[in-house]
């Protein structure tokens, strides 16, 4: 019976180290980002993940889009398609 165990413990182990190296970060980041998404405001400086610079006029919450102004004219994006990382470069955190 102890050889049983004994012979999984490095699948175990390989699993556990994948586990803390890989999939706890990437959940981590989809919480920010769709907490990220879900804070997003009228007036709010933005760069979709494209890199189009602009800056929210409209949200829409019944189907998860937003319009952004740009130097072009009004465009609608899917809230999904606008960059946390790169947005929050332009609106520095209100402390």
């Amino acid at each position: 019976m102890g050889e049983g165990i004994s012979s999984f413990l490095p699948f175990i182990l390989m699993f556990v180290v994948v586990y803390f190296f890989m999939i706890a970060p990437q959940m981590k980041r989809q919480k920010k980002e769709k907490k990220f998404a879900a804070e997003l405001k009228r007036g709010d400086k933005v760069i979709t993940k494209s890199g189009m610079h602009g800056k929210v006029v409209e949200l829409n919450d019944s189907d998860a889009s937003c319009v952004i102004e740009t130097l072009a004219g009004k465009i609608k994006f899917d809230k999904s398609a606008i960059s946390m990382e790169m947005s929050q470069k332009l609106n520095p955190p209100k402390k």
